[in-house]
């Protein structure tokens, strides 16, 4: 089988040779045993390829980049309307880090409003299909739909101290931009099932101590289900990337439409064993990231692992998987070891 037919086996239930190996594009740089890890069955990840476009008529999008004490910083400035949304990042390497956010106050939700209510989604599937084709056998192609609405207001618009204020004096606003962007993402959900991808992710990252159960099961998982019924309906497959402790709302997960639970990082790193999550989402595929803090362990300790969770998949689905940085001197000889023990 192929690095991405074994994936896609796994997904579809289907019998595989041997359990499929996986990391993010952005993990692992082109060198000999990049090749060779390759060669052994690693498939790559490829997010970058999106398969829709968005138009905005009446609002524009402008970024400014510039270096302040050495330090570059970019700009980012929307022109709605009714007025200017601005926001402030620090790139650092394959991702950034959000030093001043878009929502500055209650003036500004109107603002915000305005700029959801502009978008228009566009199929686009050419790139796609173009990379599709290209890239070849060892690398899948994975879509997405976009960070599910209350997280993009918590996390990427306020951030979880101005979210506690506003969620306690303006919750009728905040459920206002919740229903904006929903009606939004219905418009998404056709577009990316119809499409050439076979899997796309929605939402994640979530922590329990921050959405809390009630909230995610009022505001996250009724939207996980409506889109995994429509790409259910053309063949699809839908994951959410639960990286964090999943303990306070894995019987909802069980419940709900995904069908794999992307980057679930087992015990010592979340509340869950790998045990557990197989036990309460036997209906599910784990995706999993192997656990990050045994990446600084022994290379023995890495094997055992390793061969833990394979041992325990035993009658389960599983994918095993790379979604976090490894540290640059162990990156090579870590993947090495869990592929050696993935291929005995």
């Amino acid at each position: 089988m192929t690095p991405r037919k074994r994936v896609e086996a796994v997904l579809k239930g289907e019998r595989i040779d041997k359990i499929p190996f996986t990391i993010y594009e952005s993990k692992i740089p082109q060198c000999t045993v990049e090749r060779q890890l390759r060669n052994e069955g690693l498939c790559i990840v490829n997010r970058l390829y999106p398969v829709f476009k968005v138009i905005s008529p009446n609002v524009s999008y402008e970024s400014h980049a510039y270096t302040e004490k050495n330090l570059d910083y970019i700009r980012y400035i929307i022109k709605t309307p009714i007025g200017e949304l601005t926001y402030l990042v620090k790139p650092a390497g394959f991702t950034s880090w959000t030093l001043e956010k878009i929502f500055k106050g209650p003036e500004d939700y109107k603002k915000l409003y305005a700029m959801i209510e502009d978008q228009t989604y566009i199929a686009d599937y050419d790139g796609f299909l173009k990379a599709r084709n290209e890239l070849g056998e060892d690398i899948i192609l994975r879509a997405g739909i976009g960070s599910s609405p209350l997280h993009q207001i918590m996390i990427g618009w306020m951030g979880i101290e101005t979210f506690a204020i506003e969620w306690v004096e303006r919750r009728d606003e905040i459920e206002k931009l919740v229903d904006i962007q929903v009606k939004k993402l219905r418009q998404v959900y056709e577009i990316v099932a119809k499409s050439p991808a076979l899997i796309a992710n929605f939402g994640g990252n979530e922590t329990g101590n921050v959405m809390g159960r009630e909230r995610y099961e009022k505001y996250v998982l009724p939207h996980h289900n409506e889109a995994a019924e429509v790409m259910h309906r053309y063949g699809k497959f839908l994951g959410c990337h639960l990286d964090g402790n999943n303990k306070i709302w894995a019987d909802l997960v069980a419940k709900s439409g995904l069908d794999y639970i992307e980057a679930f990082t087992p015990s010592p790193d979340s509340d869950m064993s790998i045990e557990e999550a197989f036990n309460i989402w036997t209906n599910k595929v784990l995706w999993i990231n192997f656990p990050s803090s045994v990446h600084l362990a022994s290379i023995k300790e890495i094997e055992t692992t390793a061969q833990h969770i394979i041992n325990v998949s035993s009658g389960h689905r599983l994918i095993m998987g790379i979604t976090e940085d490894i540290p640059q001197d162990r990156w090579q000889e870590n993947l090495l070891a869990i592929s050696s023990v993935i291929n005995r």
